[in-house]
């Protein structure tokens, strides 16, 4: 049976303490350390090198979200679950950034931590179920961000020209489908590529894959 070196970080005493004797009722899971700060916890899991640290976010001296970005930084084999009161999404988003496997909320059950912890340490992320979908909506629009930015300066009949380019449409197929002259299309085609950057189709076919163009138009996003 693999022993699962723990951590735990929390600034209130009682808390590390009932963590402790918590964990410790599984034969598997041994606490090699604790921290009641942000620098202690660095310094700490320098020292220890734990499989998993339970993390606060609120701690003196800093906090837990930066305190995890060094430890993973330093430790990439250490996982790092926080265990907090704050169902934030801001907060969430930056343990995430900072490199944290997981992120429950400090009322989940005392078996469903231990789960946690077990998954964590097996190399799975772990994002409280009352989170997810704040999550996935900040992924979402994200994504759409992101989509927008990179097709920010073409206009409508620039956005189906490129999405055609990417399909594989000669100027005369385009034309036909669009009901525009060929020479119309060769301008749009120019102008494409000049407010991208871009060199030749081949390079504009590429850049409207990859930034997925198909998924920008059907959501409406080109005439937002």
């Amino acid at each position: 049976m693999r022993t699962i070196r723990i951590m735990i970080v929390d600034d209130h005493e009682v808390v590390r303490v009932g963590l402790r004797a918590l964990l410790e009722r599984r034969p598997d899971f041994r606490v090699v350390a604790e921290a009641g700060s942000a620098e202690e916890a660095v310094q700490k899991a320098l020292d220890h090198h734990p499989d998993v640290v339970v993390m606060d976010i609120r701690l003196p001296g800093g906090n837990g979200i930066e305190a995890t970005r060094r430890i993973v930084e330093a430790l990439p084999e250490t996982r790092v679950i926080m265990l907090t009161s704050y169902a934030e999404d801001e907060l969430l988003l930056e343990a995430i950034e900072a490199g944290a496997s997981g992120y429950v909320l400090k009322q989940i059950g005392s078996d469903e931590l231990m789960m946690a912890i077990e998954r964590v340490a097996r190399g799975e992320a772990l994002i409280d179920p009352s989170m997810t979908p704040r999550l996935l909506r900040h992924v979402r629009a994200a994504r759409r961000s992101a989509m927008a930015s990179a097709f920010r300066d073409l206009t409508e009949q620039e956005l189906r020209v490129l999405a055609l380019i990417a399909e594989g449409k000669t100027n005369r197929e385009i034309a036909q489908i669009l009901f525009l002259s060929e020479g119309t299309v060769r301008n749009y085609v120019s102008s494409i590529l000049s407010k991208l950057g871009l060199s030749n189709r081949a390079e504009a076919a590429a850049y409207a894959v990859e930034h997925n163009i198909k998924a920008y138009l059907d959501e409406g996003l080109g005439s937002a």
